[in-house]
């Protein structure tokens, strides 16, 4: 338990963040994000994050308002790319700093025990895929997602009704609306584990 009486997952300390680079400081969602990470590092959470704008920076503020720690993921791409780069403004106590965009990828899923993801473009899209790609590779000792935003009922409905969905792949993840309930989800997936209706969530090298 946190200081200010909010309960933390015994073994995961690092929870990685991912959503839209293309929002400003009054978006909504930078707000939720903010509100997100202020809580999750008040409960004694580390966040980690891609370094860049939008969410990520909502995330990096959020988590040093609430007292706790941020590591950046970043890399510098050429002027030819469409991405949004390192934030200047994304204060990270920490930089780990790589090649390329797939590098940078993995990474994020390397530093992070548990991934939260909003809404974002296809850059988030395509962390999410591999986030749970990963999730159902290592069912059982995997890494587990908090969905955030009641939209992703609708999106998983959409893979449901028109993928090849495996059983295992939809108990991976909690699709939840407020900062409270990300805080629950995380404790929820430790308690499950705990149980053994999944083994335990290995150390973050061992996943990729």
């Amino acid at each position: 338990m946190s200081s200010n009486g909010l309960l933390k997952a015994k073994s995961i300390d690092q929870v990685a963040i991912f959503g839209s680079s293309h929002i400003n400081d009054d978006h909504p969602l930078f707000k939720e994000a903010y509100n997100v990470c202020k809580k999750l590092a008040e409960a004694g959470y580390t966040i980690v994050n891609g370094g860049g704008p939008g969410v990520m920076r909502a995330a990096t503020q959020g988590a040093l308002a609430g007292g706790g720690k941020v590591v950046g993921i970043t890399f510098e791409a050429d002027k030819g790319m469409h991405f949004e780069g390192r934030d200047p403004f994304n204060k990270m106590d920490i930089e780990i700093k790589t090649r390329n965009y797939v590098e940078r990828t993995l990474t994020l899923l390397k530093e992070g025990q548990v991934y939260v993801v909003f809404n974002g473009g296809t850059g988030t899209i395509s962390e999410f895929g591999m986030a749970w790609g990963l999730a159902k590779l290592y069912f059982g000792h995997h890494k587990p997602l908090v969905l955030y935003g009641k939209y992703w009922g609708n999106i998983i409905k959409t893979f449901k009704e028109n993928m090849f969905m495996r059983p295992e792949e939809l108990e991976v993840y909690k699709i939840v609306e407020n900062s409270d309930a990300v805080l629950q989800a995380i404790l929820d997936f430790e308690t499950e584990l705990k149980k053994g209706e999944k083994s335990q969530i290995k150390a973050t090298t061992e996943t990729l």
